[in-house]
């Protein structure tokens, strides 16, 4: 399916590996060009070596920029130029108590989590407006409706963006520009991957073997296994893509069936 992006420019956060990297990678295969980002340039320019590899003459460049600095994203927003499709991925994912976490631990959840969506939204929504087109997407988490009990920080801050998506959705009435929520399950991303293989090491299973444990564990999935994040992707594609034209302020869910209420 010819999804029409072929003319459009992108920017991902959060995207030398994981959910943003798939994306950029289907974007890349619709002729979109692609601006990714990571906290340093050595990542940025490793990525988009491999994106080339992966997706001959596609157009990527990278932007690198820390999103607890918000010197550094006025820096970025400063050099990024106009953005047709907007991608608000970049997120800090941690399992930690409650009762140990500290204010700094906070702030620097809601800078990185939820601030950056806002601080990259406040910049490039505009033009999006003047132009009279354009997609902003969050990439949040089933764990922003069904928060987590150890790990409440990294779902208030899913929860807000949710909010921010369905507000900003508001200011768009009447235009071409839509803003949505993607609400992704349990996903087998980098971060993801690296934690089972630390958790692993200690206790002593086989990663494949703590992997199914670990989902096996969930009593309400559907899918019944990790979601890859070529899944999420695609589901980012088709809403970066004209033919979502019709859905704005929503909430869409690619969650493997977790989520069990209906709405």
């Amino acid at each position: 399916m010819d999804m029409q992006l072929a003319t459009r420019r992108a920017f991902i956060s959060g995207s030398t590996q994981g959910i943003g990297y798939a994306i950029a990678k289907g974007l890349l295969r619709e002729g979109v060009s692609v601006v990714i980002n990571g906290r340093t340039q050595d990542r940025v320019e490793n990525a988009i070596r491999t994106l080339e590899s992966e997706v001959p003459g596609g157009n990527v460049s990278g932007i690198a920029a820390d999103f607890r600095d918000p010197a550094e994203v006025q820096r970025l927003v400063t050099s990024l130029g106009p953005v047709d499709i907007l991608v608000n991925n970049v997120g800090l994912f941690e399992v930690k108590p409650f009762a140990d976490l500290s204010d700094d631990d906070w702030s620097d959840y809601f800078d990185v989590n939820l601030m950056s969506g806002v601080r990259l939204s406040r910049a490039l929504l505009p033009g999006m407006l003047d132009t009279g087109w354009g997609r902003i997407i969050f990439i949040s988490s089933e764990s922003g409706v069904n928060i987590p009990a150890d790990m409440i920080h990294y779902g208030v801050c899913k929860a807000g963006m949710l909010a921010m998506g369905n507000g900003l959705a508001k200011l768009t009435r009447g235009t071409g520009v839509t803003v949505n929520t993607i609400l992704g399950g349990p996903t087998y991303s980098d971060g993801v991957a690296e934690t089972v293989e630390r958790i692993a090491e200690i206790q002593q299973p086989a990663p494949d073997e703590l992997k199914a444990a670990i989902i096996g564990g969930n009593q309400t999935t559907l899918l019944q296994r990790f979601i890859e994040p070529d899944e999420i992707a695609n589901l980012a594609t088709f809403l970066a893509s004209p033919l979502s034209s019709a859905t704005n302020g929503a909430a869409v869910r690619a969650d493997g069936g977790v989520l069990t209420t209906m709405l």
